[in-house]
C-alpha cells in the first residue's frame, strides 16, 4: 500500500491504513510518501508510526499532541480544551485522587451548602449528564 501525502493524516489514521494490509498468506508493505521535514508535526507523526505498531502507545503520542478536548462536554475537538492546567495523559492519578475525595465528601454530608455552589459553578446541564455516566 502506498499512501501519498501521509503527512495530512493523523497518527491514528495511519495506524489503521498499515493495520488493513499483510492479513492474507503473502507478505505485505506499506509505505508512506511525504514532503515533510523530519522535526515538523507531521514528520514525527509519521516518524512515530514507522517507528512502532504498538496502537496503545501511538494512542498516548496522539492524546499528548491533541490534548483531550471538551473531556466534560460533548464536543470532540482538542480546540475546547476543559482542563487548562491539567492533562490527562499526564495527571490521571491526581485527577482520580480528586474525584475520589469529592465523592466521599458529598457522601459524608450532602448538606453542605458549599458542595452545592461549587458544584453550580462548574457544572451545566451537559456536564452534569456526562458526569453521571462515568
Amino acid at each position: 500500500m502506498l499512501v501519498m501525502d501521509a503527512d495530512r493524516f493523523g497518527i491514528s489514521q495511519l495506524h489503521q491504513l498499515r493495520g488493513r494490509i499483510g492479513r492474507g498468506q503473502h507478505p505485505s508493505l506499506c509505505l508512506f510518501a511525504s514532503w515533510s521535514a523530519p522535526d515538523s508535526s507531521a514528520g514525527r507523526r509519521l516518524c512515530a508510526v514507522a517507528e512502532t505498531l504498538d496502537g496503545f502507545a501511538l494512542a498516548d503520542l496522539d492524546l499528548k499532541e491533541r490534548r483531550e478536548g471538551d473531556v466534560l462536554g460533548r464536543n470532540q475537538s482538542g480546540k475546547a480544551i476543559t482542563l487548562r492546567l491539567l492533562s490527562l495523559a499526564d495527571h490521571l492519578e491526581f485527577i482520580e485522587a480528586a474525584r475520589d475525595f469529592c465523592v466521599r465528601a458529598y457522601a459524608e454530608d450532602r448538606s453542605n451548602p458549599g458542595l452545592g455552589l461549587l458544584a453550580a459553578r462548574f457544572t451545566d446541564t451537559d456536564r452534569i449528564e456526562y458526569l453521571d455516566k462515568s
